[in-house]
């Protein structure tokens, strides 16, 4: 069993694609979830209520062999399947994943948003720099991994990486390459490329990497981590 965290605007829509490439109707999409969009008690007490239950087994997961979407980890850490359970997720850099979080719910119709926090952030009109303060979307992949520690995934992609790090997912977990289909791309993106044209002054970029420190911390380690694990290649 695959379990895929999507942390949001770390291309993994752009993964979803490639895992119904490979698992078909054995992928099950989890987002109904909306982990940012419920406070810190409710989404964490969800998520181990959850796991609990999974000790049992879980009747819904019998024919499912890839699990992806906007979830904590926590939920199926104690999951049971024969052949071992492992976690994946990919990683960007916190400054360009806050960035490309915020340009693209400012890109949104306001009639067709739905979820609370995204619906207020347009009625309130947010800056960028209100944006990145925001007590609710402090450290979004610390929030996601509450109980969960960061060591139990069995590989972290680089999204600024994506291509070369899906070849390697690929040959670690399928056997067979996936092809790159990009989803989600911001319109300001370079084509071909995973870095914004999107500038930054430099006192804002400092106060995002200390407001968000504990983001910043978990990216650098899944670099370290990338490091070695292309190391092993060569």
């Amino acid at each position: 069993m695959l379990i895929s965290v999507h942390m949001p605007k770390t291309a993994g829509t752009s993964f979803e694609r490639g895992l119904r490439q490979y698992f078909g109707d054995r992928l099950k999409l989890r987002y109904e979830d909306k982990p940012l969009h419920h406070t810190p008690i409710e989404r964490n007490s969800a998520a181990l209520v959850a796991a609990l239950r999974a000790i049992g087994g879980d009747k819904d997961l019998t024919d499912i062999d890839c699990i992806h979407g906007h979830f904590l980890p926590l939920r199926y850490r104690a999951l049971r399947r024969t052949g071992g359970v492992r976690f994946v997720t990919w990683l960007r850099d916190p400054v360009d994943r806050l960035m490309s979080h915020y340009h693209y719910w400012k890109r949104a119709e306001p009639h067709a948003v739905r979820d609370k926090l995204h619906r207020q952030m347009l009625e309130e009109d947010w800056s960028l720099e209100e944006f990145v303060v925001r007590p609710e979307l402090r450290n979004v992949y610390r929030s996601f991994l509450w109980g969960f520690p960061v060591q139990r995934f069995a590989f972290i992609g680089i999204t600024e990486h994506y291509a070369e790090d899906l070849k390697d997912f690929s040959r670690l977990f399928l056997g067979r390459a996936l092809q790159a289909v990009e989803e989600n791309r911001n319109p300001d993106q370079n084509p071909g490329s995973r870095k914004t044209t999107y500038s930054i002054d430099p006192s804002l970029r400092q106060i995002i990497e200390g407001t968000h420190a504990a983001d910043v911390s978990l990216y650098r380690y899944a670099l370290q981590k990338r490091v070695e694990r292309r190391a092993q290649q060569s």
